[in-house]
């Protein structure tokens, strides 16, 4: 039965109202206000951003998706196909299918340890994975990334391929994406493998068109902050007196996304007992999502204790997947 080829470990962060609160007033009370990114999903918003990546202005999903139907098997065949597919935020694993089809054309049955903050969305994908292929069994990871590293130190004696989709290192500045897969490699064994997807820079009106669709999608996604701060802190934000914007600035490689206050307003959050002004044009900066170059991301495998082993572009060299092997000297 389904349930006898899965298994759940551990349990999400207890992230409350008052995290949120906390995060919020810190935020919005410092000279150049800030909301950060991690509040984006809620319902509302993990539904939004799943209509984001089905539009036709956001390519990263597609492009990574073409790169990965058609180099699965090099993929796999790179890593060793006796490998146990491990899976870093693994949402709703969609694109991941490319990868397992690989592997169960090099073999019989496999194991997938995806691991992933919400334990609803784990057991969904498990669900609809394990009524995909028959010969498939799932060791769910519940937690933050920590908790996934972790079960691969412990599981040093597994041949591991590790996957990290949906460009989310773009969601990292510079110098934290290199701690971060530093912190990836002292988890891995000297024959693990990591997969990373890594949006490309590119011309200025593509990324920004990606970040600020025609249909306003994405400025509902970004603007559903604020309305999750009236929902569930009691704010009185006005959604039609903020506007979405994203900037790219190219020395920094990095699209920038805030909200714009129109006008000259003050808000009220009960929750908080905050008052919080705002003069015309005044932004509250709400992520940023950063853009490699071939050679940039050379240099970050290398000075987190990687060497990029095989690299494969979208037909439009938009997007690139990158598979890393350890380093022997770290």
């Amino acid at each position: 039965m389904t349930v006898e080829r899965l298994a759940l470990v551990g349990a999400a962060p207890d992230e409350t109202l008052e995290d949120f609160g906390e995060d919020v007033a810190r935020g919005l009370a410092r000279p150049l206000k800030r909301i950060s990114c991690r509040w984006f999903y809620d319902e509302a918003g993990s539904a939004l951003f799943e209509e984001i990546c089905g539009l036709e202005e956001y390519y990263p999903t597609r492009a990574e998706a073409e790169i990965l139907a058609a180099h699965a098997d090099e993929i796999v065949a790179s890593a060793g196909d006796t490998a146990t597919c491990v899976e870093l935020g693994s949402g709703s694993s969609v694109k991941t299918r490319h990868v397992l089809d690989a592997f169960f054309r090099a073999r019989e049955d496999l194991t997938y340890v995806p691991i992933d903050i919400s334990p609803t969305a784990l057991r969904e994908s498990a669900d609809a994975l394990l009524a995909a292929y028959p010969k498939l069994d799932v060791v769910g990871i519940v937690g933050e990334y920590g908790r996934g590293f972790e079960w691969m130190e412990s599981q040093r004696e597994r041949r591991k391929l590790v996957l990290w989709l949906g460009s989310n290192v773009g969601n990292f500045d510079r110098a934290t994406a290199q701690d971060f897969l530093g912190t990836v490699r002292r988890s891995l064994g000297p024959i693990d493998r990591r997969l990373i997807g890594g949006d490309l820079r590119k011309d200025a009106r593509v990324l920004e068109a990606a970040y600020d669709d025609a249909q306003g999608v994405t400025a509902r996604f970004n603007l559903n902050v604020l309305e999750r701060i009236n929902r569930e802190l009691g704010g009185t934000f006005d959604m039609s007196a903020f506007a979405h914007e994203a900037v790219y600035e190219e020395d920094e490689g990095r699209v920038v996304i805030n909200l714009v206050s129109k006008r000259s307003q003050t808000i009220r959050i009960e929750a908080l007992d905050m008052t919080v002004s705002f003069h015309a044009d005044e932004r509250i900066h709400t992520e940023d999502s950063y853009k490699y170059s071939p050679e940039e991301i050379d240099a970050l495998a290398r000075t987190s204790g990687f060497d990029v082993a095989e690299r494969w572009l979208d037909g439009e060299e938009r997007f690139s997947v990158n598979l890393l092997a350890p380093r022997a000297t770290s």
